[in-house]
């Protein structure tokens, strides 16, 4: 593990907190619409995408086959989180078989 890491995984966590804060709060001012609805359902996905863009440009073929399959498992179940999960999993059972 790089000595940044760890600065890394505690700032993304600040900030998704402050994310987090600043969104509930906002809610009380903004009036629920169509657009506002969709605007919130996309922003795990686009958070998702920028970490996903991270690991793709620092990785190899792991890392994309991992995001291909994190991306058929999300189609094929509707589930983001899962995904995810299964995904890191794959990626981890394929370093350790090597690749």
């Amino acid at each position: 593990m790089s000595p940044s890491l760890p600065a890394m995984l505690a700032v993304m966590a600040a900030a998704a907190l402050f994310c987090r804060m600043a969104g509930y709060m906002a809610m009380r001012f903004l009036p629920r619409s169509n657009r506002l609805d969709a605007a919130l359902k996309a922003t795990p996905l686009a958070v998702m995408a920028g970490i996903t863009a991270q690991a793709m440009a620092a990785g190899g073929v792991v890392e994309a086959l991992a995001l291909g399959a994190a991306m058929a498992i999300s189609l094929w179940t509707r589930n983001d989180v899962g995904a995810a999960v299964a995904a890191v999993a794959g990626a981890a059972l394929l370093r350790a078989a090597g690749f």
